[in-house]
């Protein structure tokens, strides 16, 4: 039987740099970036049914290295949900993140890692 699922995302993106200058309106634009990329990944990240007919939950983590123009020239997955169905979706959201919208505020690359999660309800 299948449950209602559905999947949660850390609004919190855990950034690789500090804007300890910067101005409120570089804060307020990568604010506005982050908003943007927890948005594409609730839209693409999937949940695959076999996982759900198993009741499989998992949580991971991934850091991506994004440039400028928005394009992820890296990933590595940090820490691995443990189940091979759920962790093999993590390259395939990855490459339909890419490209995520431009950085914000003339940034040339950031670093940052994203959680994921599979949770049913």
């Amino acid at each position: 039987m299948l449950k209602n699922f559905s999947t949660f995302l850390v609004a919190t993106l855990v950034l690789s740099f500090t804007f300890a200058s910067a101005p409120a309106s570089a804060a307020d634009d990568m604010k506005s970036w982050k908003i943007a990329v927890i948005k594409a990944v609730a839209k693409n990240q999937r949940y695959p049914r076999s996982a759900i007919a198993r009741e499989i939950e998992g949580k991971a983590k991934v850091r991506l290295v994004v440039s400028a123009d928005g394009t992820i020239t890296s990933h590595e997955i940090l820490e691995e949900t443990g189940q091979s169905i759920l962790d093999s979706e993590i390259p395939k959201l990855v490459e339909k993140l890419n490209p995520l919208p431009a950085l914000p505020g003339g940034e040339q690359e950031l670093s940052f890692v994203l959680p994921l999660n599979w949770t049913l309800n």
